[in-house]
């Protein structure tokens, strides 16, 4: 006999739709017959036993869906067979068929489980009916089961989805308490369910929009009125930490019979008078990572990343508004643009990284002198603007600059070094400078450029002068540009004369702009203009190439003791290939470097010394000839000058006009003569216009002269002319 127990049935699957397996179990084998054959049909298995043993090991192996069974078997009862049934779980629909017409068989059977029980002899339509009932049934309760089970599974997947939503999803009641949240609230605000389930929305929302929050969380509208992307802050669990920024979306809730009505409801009747109202949902999303961003954007349109001053945007701004505030009540502002003296040199000997920090602190010296009205701002590089409304005079806006210039003369310590900076500034006054904010950072722009030429350091004040000066320079700009690629410009050469012998050694070049409307211009005019727009290479170049060229011409004309020499601007000085370019010039008029003379001001030295003495040692292998002009007269350093391998210095013609009548002993004549013959140096005077000047230089010791007392500057042919006649009879 089969034993039933735990594990012993095999797996019980879902029904399959359309087929069923029917286990048919009666001792008379006519019997069984008869019923197969008034119960088959397509889709179902019949199996037949003629004895309870049988029947169980059938149960046992395979999966059964419908028992017929007879309850006298040979071996055991029907009752037998479904005790061992219900002891083991199997869940088998059972038919009991058998000729016992007892009532407690009957009885006894229902109890055990059995679906129904029909007597023999049966009704084979009833017997055909009863079978198909119960198999029927059968059906509908596994598809249940299945339909429950793929509603739980449903519903197990949108709890997930809700709780792993990145938005916080929730329900309130008709007075706003939470009867529903999900896991976000948690791991975004830290609180859980059980904190906030009956509590009131307000217990999350930032005292601040409490107000607004009344309006979405309150919402009872439903559809395209309600309420979308409402913009608040939520606060964290115990107020720690920055508050979120969400946007909240909701819609009331209403029982089942007011959703019939709700659509012809809504146009007719106030969200106050609906019935049916049983709550609001909604979804807030988190958006403080994208408010951060704008609220970065925002900072990065407006203000320096750097020094955390306004930028050039905000400033104009504040300054518009200045300017209306100032017309309405008929005050005065102040326009002041700060440009930094020495920041080139700063940053390219320390680098950028400190560079910057000196920024910082001089933005923090000049915020420091501010009143609460004032606004400082930074445009970029070195450069700073400063707006003082409500002036009570424009001196008042003088001496604020005064003070930002005290301010930037102490010493500045960038990570244990002491650096030093000036300032150049320059001061516009609203309404007698512009009328706009345009004018007024133009005009102040212009006054901070004359200090600037005048020699930094200072405060400058706009004058009109500035104004056509400023067209001017526009304009000579772009007729400069264009005289360059068309090659209108020449050099003229002034001859530098040694008395003592009474011949020419050397012949400068210089520059001349014949303007077809301005005449001749002076290089004062123009070479300033090409060294802040960049045209002083192309400038240099053409000066360079003319001077080599007409020094060829000359040395095959037989004045082999002369040589050329050439102006250099600071900024060509700071070109990495400025010694590739001289080296190219002498070879492409093959002359010999010992006939070029550079002239360097001591401005060179000013940006960058060891950089510039390594270019002047370069040169110098070459053969090229140094000499520094308009000494004494800039930044003079006899260290430097010591480390500095020059062959000649020029004494300025400032110094030689102080040789006059009355006194012709100039102490710093006689000091810079003095310092070339202890370094060995030559020497040459310039703007000798006077006899006095040459004899009183000649009783000092210098030789070497140049200036309008011997000759101008000459154009190329009349130079040649001049070197000629100087040959045939050289100066007594």
């Amino acid at each position: 006999m089969t034993e039933f127990g735990p594990g012993l049935y095999p797996p019980q699957p879902l029904v399959e739709r359309d087929r069923v397996r029917i286990l048919l179990v009666d001792d008379e084998e006519r019997i069984r017959d008869a019923v197969m054959e008034l119960i088959a049909r397509p889709g179902r298995e019949i199996l037949t036993c003629g004895n309870g043993n049988d029947a169980l090991r059938v149960l046992a192996t395979q999966h059964v869906d419908l028992a017929l069974l007879d309850i006298r078997l040979p071996d055991m009862t029907g009752l037998d067979i479904m005790e061992r049934m219900r002891g083991s779980g199997l869940s088998v629909r059972v038919i009991v068929v058998s000729a016992d017409d007892q009532v407690d068989s009957a009885i006894s059977a229902l109890r055990y489980g059995a679906y129904e029980y029909v007597r023999k002899p049966f009704e084979p339509a009833a017997l055909r009916r009863t079978v198909d009932n119960a198999l029927e049934q059968l059906r509908l309760q596994r598809e249940n089961v299945g339909i429950r089970s793929r509603l739980e599974q449903s519903e197990r997947l949108h709890r997930y989805l809700i709780d792993q939503s990145p938005d916080l999803i929730y329900t309130l009641d008709q007075g706003g308490r939470f009867t529903f949240v999900n896991e976000r609230f948690n791991r975004l605000l830290g609180f859980t369910r059980e904190e906030l389930i009956g509590h009131h929305y307000s217990a999350i929302v930032h005292r601040d929009d409490v107000k607004r929050a009344e309006f979405a969380f309150n919402e009872r509208r439903t559809g395209q009125r309600a309420s979308s992307n409402v913009e608040m802050r939520v606060r964290r669990r115990g107020g720690d930490g920055t508050p979120c920024t969400i946007v909240l979306s909701a819609v009331g809730l209403y029982a089942p019979e007011r959703r019939q009505t709700e659509e012809a409801d809504d146009a007719e009747k106030p969200s106050e008078q609906r019935t049916g109202f049983i709550g609001t949902y909604g979804v807030g999303r988190d958006i403080s990572d994208r408010k951060r961003a704008e609220e970065l954007v925002s900072y990065h349109a407006y203000y320096d990343v750097l020094t955390g001053l306004p930028n050039r945007t905000l400033f104009r701004d504040r300054l518009r508004q200045a300017i209306a505030q100032a017309r309405r009540h008929r005050t005065r502002l102040a326009v002041m643009f700060i440009d930094l003296d020495r920041f080139k040199l700063i940053n390219d000997t320390y680098g950028h990284v400190r560079g910057d920090l000196f920024l910082q602190q001089v933005a923090g010296r000049l915020r420091r002198q501010l009143r609460n009205s004032d606004t400082l701002c930074r445009l970029g590089g070195d450069e700073f603007t400063v707006l003082v409304p409500d002036l009570r005079s424009p001196d008042d806006a003088a001496q604020k600059a005064q003070q930002f210039l005290d301010a930037l003369r102490r010493p500045f310590v960038v990570e244990n070094d002491e650096l030093s900076a000036t300032a150049s500034i320059g001061l516009s006054v609203f309404p007698d400078h512009g009328a706009n904010e345009d004018e007024l950072i133009r005009n102040a722009d212009l006054a901070m450029y004359q200090v600037k030429r005048r020699g930094k350091d200072n405060v400058g004040v706009f004058e009109k002068e500035m104004s056509s000066l400023y067209s001017e320079k526009i304009n000579l700009e772009g007729e400069l540009r264009r005289a360059l690629q068309r090659q209108e410009l020449q050099v003229h050469y002034q001859p530098i004369h040694e008395v003592s012998k009474g011949v020419v050694e050397c012949v400068e070049a210089l520059v001349r702009w014949n303007h077809p409307k301005l005449g001749q211009l002076d290089p004062a005019r123009f070479v300033y203009i090409a060294e802040e727009t960049g045209l002083i290479s192309a400038l240099s170049d053409r000066v360079l190439d003319c001077a080599c060229a007409q020094l060829g011409r000359w040395r095959e004309d037989g004045f082999a003791g002369v040589h050329v020499a050439v102006n250099v601007s600071p900024r060509d000085f700071e070109r990495t290939d400025f010694t590739e370019r001289v080296a190219q010039a002498l070879a492409r008029h093959r002359v010999p470097a010992d006939g070029l003379e550079l002239e360097i001001t001591e401005n060179v030295l000013i940006e960058d010394v060891d950089a510039a003495i390594d270019k002047i040692r370069q040169l110098r292998k070459q053969g090229v000839r140094i000499s520094i002009d308009d000494f004494g007269t800039r930044y003079s350093s006899l260290g430097y000058l010591q480390r500095l391998p020059v062959n000649t210095i020029k004494i300025d013609q400032v110094f030689t006009r102080e040789l006059d009548e009355g006194d012709t002993h100039s102490p710093i004549v006689h000091a810079i003569i003095g310092i070339a013959r202890g370094l060995g140096l030559h020497l040459v005077a310039e703007g000798v216009e006077r006899p006095v000047h040459r004899d009183a230089l000649r009783r000092l010791g210098c030789h070497s002269m140049q200036g309008f007392l011997f000759s101008p500057a000459l154009a190329p042919e009349e130079a040649t002319g001049y070197l000629r006649r100087m040959r045939a009879a050289p100066l007594a």
